[in-house]
């Protein structure tokens, strides 16, 4: 089912300084087929991340950033990646599979951090063309990831993830396979979300520590949580998209219902963990 869109601010992001507009990621998919955090981004929603902003941020410190040789999978539109440059790393290198987004973080980055040597590379988080031990901090996502993460970080270095996460730790695992199935149906991703326990024995496995780990309510459309990551402004531009296309409505209100369905058993998590010192 095609659409025909109303208004051409959704297909494009602007950069920090509003001077520049690039496509978004996935702009020549019709509305029933394109994965639900990038037809969120289609209406004007910046902030993507299932804990919000606040979650974000709290992760971010707990991070050491600056002066840091900084790594980030999956950077998205930049939201992330604004304030790891407000922290002053030494470095920055973006890795995405997709080049609509490897274009708008290299604008990014040569316009808000003109003084650090920044980068963004086209490659799949399996291969990223990244030498081993040339990160001190990795940030972003954590399943496809976390083994290459592991050969980035060099001795003592940190792993910073923001995730989807199930709760409480102790849920049947039918509902597990009930929740992912009705997510993957709403927003078209086969996104695997697992409980803090499970994510903590996951990332222990895999030789790190955990040092940090916190959570919010998964809210990602609710009005409350709209405003306090987008700003009034950003709501209103979000309601105006959504509003002036039936099918993008239709979309988002059956992700708004899967995600009221299941909101006792969703949140947004994160971790800090750091690669054992030698």
């Amino acid at each position: 089912m095609g659409t025909q869109t109303t208004n051409t601010e959704p297909q494009s992001t602007t950069n920090a300084q509003g001077n520049g507009s690039l496509p978004l990621p996935q702009s020549d998919r019709d509305v029933e087929h394109l994965q639900g955090h990038w037809l969120l981004a289609r209406i004007g929603k910046r902030v993507l991340r299932p804990g919000g902003k606040k979650l974000t941020g709290l992760m971010l410190a707990k991070t050491e950033l600056e002066g840091k040789d900084v790594v980030e999978f999956a950077p998205g539109l930049g939201r992330t990646t604004q304030l790891i440059l407000e922290r002053k790393p030494k470095s920055y290198r973006g890795v995405d599979r997709d080049p609509q987004v490897v274009d708008i973080i290299t604008k990014l980055t040569a316009e808000n951090a003109p003084s650090i040597p920044t980068s963004c590379a086209l490659h799949d988080a399996a291969d990223t063309g990244l030498e081993s031990e040339s990160a001190d901090a990795v940030i972003g996502e954590a399943m496809l990831t976390m083994h290459t993460t592991y050969r980035l970080l060099r001795a003592g270095g940190t792993y910073s993830i923001h995730e989807l996460g199930l709760q409480p730790d102790d849920l049947p695992e039918p509902v597990k396979d009930e929740v992912r199935k009705a997510l993957a149906r709403s927003i078209k991703v086969n996104a695997r979300p697992l409980t803090e326990k499970e994510w903590r024995e996951l990332l222990e496995f895999e030789g790190f520590e955990v040092l940090w780990s916190g959570k919010e309510p998964m809210a990602l459309l609710d009005m409350r949580r709209n405003l306090a990551d987008e700003g009034l402004g950003g709501v209103l531009r979000i309601l105006r998209n959504m509003l002036g296309n039936k099918d993008i409505r239709a979309r988002v209100m059956n992700m708004k219902s899967t995600f009221h369905k299941y909101s006792k058993e969703l949140n947004g998590i994160a971790f800090v963990v750091r690669k054992p010192a030698k």
